[in-house]
């Protein structure tokens, strides 16, 4: 995959410089701790323009994400996005994801830093898990104690553990990793949130020991919509593998069924799952489709 080349523009610190000659420093905390955070979103070619999806609670979700962990956030978000937005057009990009990340200067305490970096960027990428039902099996890598951290920030060293799960997923033949929470609760997917469905409801983990997905809470307010009732709530494995059908959701994945989780097959047709109905729902939202009734 490449994601720059030689004329791809990014936008650091107030400005937009090439790709190509961009720095960074080799003493900061984000390189050698993990202090940093970031945001995935979605840019969308629909029948109006060229659409950000969702983009003022993306950058909202960024600068929470800072505070939480003492990151400082001196930007305006309003800037920021038309900066998105002229980024967009200076890469010519319609459909695109986009990478806004906030990183330090050089400080190699374990003090959070009082300086900081922006870098955003974007690039041309398809649905992150594919668009096929996905072979997903239960890692053994859980996700972390939420007193251990903010499970709740977007920070680039939480993904060392979707890394350790993804490339453990991998090796054994699976699409995907599901991870549990420290009580051998259902969690989340490396990068996604899950919903499953039972007797025509769906269900989701609930918020505590997962990130709180902006995909995630679409789907809540498209199922109001539709009025698909959705129960937050603990998750156990039995019921994970004794339900009807599964979906991953997130802003690189989308909405994607799952076919199996581990050695267990959801026997009913994806075309005949509320995620499906989800899945269409959904892409008419971004694409600014907005007659939802039609698809059900």
């Amino acid at each position: 995959m490449q994601y720059y080349n030689s004329n791809t523009i990014i936008y650091l610190n107030g400005a937009f410089v090439k790709a190509t000659e961009a720095k960074t420093d080799l003493y900061g905390q984000s390189l050698h701790y993990g202090l940093a955070a970031f945001e995935g979103i979605r840019a969308y070619k629909t029948h109006n323009a060229t659409r950000i999806f969702k983009i003022k609670e993306h950058f909202e979700r960024l600068k929470k994400s800072c505070e939480l962990v003492g990151i400082p956030y001196p930007w305006d978000n309003k800037d920021l996005i038309k900066k998105t937005y002229r980024l967009l057009e200076k890469n010519n990009l319609k459909d695109a994801y986009i990478r806004p990340i906030v990183y330090s200067e050089p400080q190699m305490t374990l003090v959070a830093p009082e300086k900081v970096n922006i870098m955003i960027c974007a690039w041309e990428w398809g649905a992150y898990l594919g668009d096929k039902q996905l072979k997903v099996c239960i890692s053994p890598f859980q996700r972390p104690n939420p007193k251990s951290t903010f499970v709740e920030a977007k920070i680039s060293g939480h993904y060392v553990n979707s890394i350790l799960a993804t490339t453990d997923a991998k090796k054994r033949g699976f699409d995907e990793a599901l991870l549990l929470d420290m009580n051998e609760n259902v969690a989340e997917g490396s990068g996604a949130n899950i919903f499953i469905e039972k007797g025509g409801k769906l269900y989701t983990p609930s918020l505590g020991n997962i990130l709180a997905g902006i995909t995630r809470a679409t789907v809540i307010e498209l199922c109001k919509m539709l009025d698909v009732e959705v129960i937050e709530k603990q998750i156990n494995v039995e019921e994970l593998k004794n339900a009807d059908s599964a979906f991953f959701c997130g802003t690189a994945a989308e909405v994607i069924g799952i076919h199996t989780i581990d050695d267990t097959v959801y026997r009913q047709r994806w075309s005949d799952s509320i995620g499906y109905v989800i899945q269409r729902a959904y892409k008419n939202l971004v694409l600014e489709k907005v007659n939802y009734e039609v698809i059900i």
